[in-house]
């Protein structure tokens, strides 16, 4: 079981966040895909505090996988199904098999500023094919905003990953907002969150 102490210190104030989100639609069951799941931490506390929501984590990573395995084996939950391989950077249509129209919520946390345009317009593109009309895709981590990054740690944050990465870095809310919309999703809500991070709310619609 792997521990990461962000996704420890985040969980709690994310899941408040879905809640309020999904509260409203608890009399069925849900259906809600993690991009990128990492240690597995947040997906069964998800689960075990929204019980109404069937989550599907997803890794590139087999010590990732595992560690969910571990987890959703510690914890005993029931609406977490075992993790799959899904590869952002692939085309839609690999992603683990999974049909369009099929989800009701997919979460990216912490995983935008790790990618490259080329992927975060595939993942853009991905969810607007996979979303359910009125879906929600949530994204949460630290964003510049019009070309302006602030605080100086998130300043710091962008040049560390561009070292060593120069096409990694803190995406541009609105350059992600016109990602959005040539997919059919528009960014509903702006959610401030701790530690200068931010989760952006995108809506599936209907053209």
């Amino acid at each position: 079981m792997l521990l990461s102490p962000v996704a420890e210190r985040n969980k709690d104030d994310l899941v408040q966040v879905l809640a309020g989100l999904l509260g409203g639609h608890s009399e069925r069951q849900l259906f809600g895909l993690e991009l990128g799941s990492g240690s597995g931490q947040h997906v069964v506390h998800f689960a075990q505090e929204l019980p109404f929501v069937t989550w599907q984590p997803s890794e590139i990573s087999n010590s990732a996988q595992e560690s969910i395995y571990a987890y959703i084996s510690a914890t005993k939950v029931k609406n977490v199904l075992q993790p799959v391989y899904l590869n952002v950077e692939e085309a839609w249509g690999k992603w683990a098999g999974f049909p369009r129209r099929s989800c009701d919520v997919i979460l990216c946390i912490n995983v935008l500023h790790f990618c490259t345009f080329n992927t975060t317009e595939g993942l853009f593109k991905g969810a607007g094919e996979l979303l359910k009309i009125h879906g929600l895709l949530i994204t949460y981590g630290p964003y510049a905003i019009n070309g302006i990054i602030s605080p100086e740690s998130n300043v710091q944050l962008d040049g560390s990953l561009r070292e060593k990465n120069p096409e990694w870095g803190l995406p541009d809310i609105d350059v992600l907002r016109q990602l959005a919309y040539k997919n059919a999703l528009r960014l509903e809500r702006m959610i401030e969150m701790p530690e200068s991070n931010k989760c952006l709310l995108f809506r599936k619609i209907e053209l």
